[in-house]
């Protein structure tokens, strides 16, 4: 009987391997590779242990590249049981966390990301960090990016005064020490607790304010505020009402910043992504009581045979441990990998949950633009090699497509037909090299005998000459356009020397010689985008020129049709009496007046 382990049988290393394959349970758990030297360099979970890690090192199971290298890597296997996929999902991200395997998908470290820390004392102080201390004090976040911890600090220091000194306040030491208010308190940032003017009660009356404004739970305190205003208001304590109402401004502008997204009460996440060739864009949306919380996009490169969808859910379940997200429900765009008691999945169709995705899309979109446009501009040379290995890639082409050049062609019910050839490099159009053609030898509206003959003239003189052909012919329009291309391209001698490729417009489907079944690229692919921009050029090029075409046929029928009238004096003529009727009306002085006596005398008999 044949080894189906045959990947392991070059390698002594990984014989002991085998007895290891042989034993694994069929039960949840957590897997990890190591290396030879013993360090951890994948860890997985997976619904049933045996049928997931055989299908590492069957020689049936199709893998990738990366895969492949992976395996031939693994020199040991160790496996955890477990109770349920829950459990073992999240040992999988506390193994990842720990181990930083390099085929995981890897977050950033928590410990790069800042932090709002709010000391464990009796008059709190409110700090920003990116250390976690375990001395009691409370932590907030962590957030994403330093600029929205300091609109949210921002909006604070606006609405609360509290100390920032570091004196060591109680109560006793208060009453026993003599200190003097500072700076904060003279200029309205602070209170002054330290001297007694603010009691140890009101401080943490605000300090719960701030922790309900970070958490973003503050409509409850929000309304709290309205009553305490009111009751100032009746007191006749104007100065603090006025106060009040204008705290209450400021926290009302800053949660109509937050785009109201649902009516429900409890929190939501929102995860949404757009794929590229090696990586994934992703969206993270937090809401908490139907406002939008927190939003922020994230990149993940593509490891190994891992989906976007797989990909997305390790980046679920490792940003909910990160961030502390732990919203029972989460709304995606379909369903995820994801144990069912660990988190209820929401795929909407319609109604408010379905805008928050759109949102979240929305998002993800121009970041991944925002991105691209970055790497163009920053080091356009490595984009444009990038761009030009996907096509490679996308189209399955035995060289990477450097010099593209597409054809089309133009006429109006088989009048001057004309056609045109555009030409990119590097993905990048190349307008000096465009030509224009007139088609000479077809008869009447045939679009695929102008089109043989077009691309027979093209190639056959490229070929005379012997000039660069292009790596790759698009060729606008589908089987029958595409097959008169070849028909030209083997008349040309240079069929064997080239790839071509016909897109059809109505599916934006791609067409290769002798296949009768196309290929559908994803409209959002950068290969798919190049092909359409080099067709809608190469559209828009021989439409101009037909367009030029046309008008100088129609002023040559009306007016160069006189013997002795070039298209100097027919265009003196038009700049003076401005249309062929007022031409044919003038008095012969007016005529001479304008092109002389013997033109004059020549349009003025034709007419009459």
């Amino acid at each position: 009987m044949d080894n189906p382990y045959k990947i392991l049988e070059n390698n002594p290393y990984q014989q002991h391997i085998l007895p290891i394959l042989a034993t694994l349970p069929s039960t949840p758990g957590v897997y990890q590779y190591l290396d030879k030297k013993g360090e951890v360099i994948y860890v997985g979970k997976a619904r049933n242990l045996k049928s997931r890690v055989l299908s590492y090192f069957r020689n049936d199971s199709p893998r990738s590249m990366k895969t492949q290298l992976l395996v031939r890597k693994i020199a040991d296997i160790k496996f955890v049981h477990l109770k349920n996929e829950t459990e073992a999902l999240l040992m999988e991200n506390n193994l990842i966390k720990i181990y930083k395997p390099h085929y995981n998908i890897l977050l950033k470290d928590d410990k790069t990301y800042p932090w709002i820390r709010i000391t464990n004392e009796d008059f709190p102080r409110i700090l920003t960090t990116r250390r976690i201390v375990h001395d009691g004090s409370l932590y907030f976040g962590p957030y994403p990016s330093g600029k929205i911890l300091k609109e949210l600090m921002s909006l604070i220091r606006q609405l609360f005064s509290y100390r920032t000194c570091s004196q060591l306040l109680t109560e006793q030491s208060i009453k026993k020490s003599s200190f003097r208010p500072c700076l904060n308190s003279q200029i309205g940032l602070c209170e002054a607790p330290c001297a007694g003017h603010q009691s140890k009660e009101d401080y943490n009356n605000d300090i719960n304010g701030i922790k309900q404004i970070i958490k973003g739970t503050f409509s409850s305190y929000l309304n709290e505020m309205k009553d305490k205003m009111m009751s100032l208001a009746r007191e006749e304590k104007f100065e603090k009402a006025q106060l009040m109402k204008e705290r209450i401004t400021l926290l009302e502008n800053y949660s109509a910043k937050s785009a109201v997204v649902s009516a429900y009460s409890h929190d939501m996440e929102v995860y949404s992504y757009i794929e590229d060739s090696d990586v994934v864009y992703i969206n993270l949306t937090k809401v908490v009581e139907g406002k939008i919380n927190m939003s922020f996009c994230i990149e993940a490169a593509k490891k190994l045979d891992m989906t976007a969808e797989d990909i997305l859910a390790s980046v679920i379940t490792q940003n909910r441990m990160r961030m502390k997200w732990n919203s029972k429900e989460i709304i995606v765009a379909q369903k995820l990998d994801l144990p069912e008691d660990y988190v209820q999945q929401t795929i909407p169709i319609s109604g408010e949950k379905k805008k928050l995705l759109e949102f979240s899309v929305h998002n993800t979109t121009a970041y991944r633009l925002q991105k691209i446009n970055k790497q163009k501009i920053i080091d356009p040379g490595r984009w444009a090699n990038k761009v030009v290995l996907e096509m490679q890639r996308d189209l399955h082409l035995d060289r990477p497509p450097h010099h593209i050049e597409c054809f089309d062609n133009s006429n109006i019910q088989g009048n001057q037909p004309v056609a045109s050839c555009v030409v990119f490099r590097e993905g990048k159009p190349s307008n000096k090299e465009y030509r224009h053609y007139n088609v000479k030898s077809v008869v009447g509206p045939d679009d695929f005998a102008s089109m043989r003959e077009i691309v027979y003239r093209r190639y056959s003189r490229l070929e005379q000459e012997g000039k660069q052909l292009p790596d790759l012919i698009v060729i606008d329009g589908g089987k029958g356009q595409l097959s008169s291309a070849c028909f030209a391209l083997k008349q040309a001698g240079v069929y064997d020397k080239v790839i071509v490729i016909g897109l059809a417009k109505k599916l934006e489907e791609i067409y290769f010689p002798e296949d009768p079944n196309p290929i559908c690229l994803d409209k959002r692919c950068h290969t798919l985008q190049i092909i359409q921009h080099i067709r809608d050029e190469a559209h828009r090029f021989g439409i101009t020129f037909h367009r030029n075409q046309r008008s100088r046929s129609t002023f040559r029928t009306q007016l160069t049709d006189i013997d002795g009238i070039g298209e100097k004096t027919a265009q003196d003529l038009l700049l003076k009496f401005t249309s062929v009727a007022k031409i044919k009306n003038a008095a012969l002085e007016e005529l001479e007046l304008c092109v002389g006596k013997s033109k004059a005398q020549k349009v003025y008999s034709y007419f009459h």
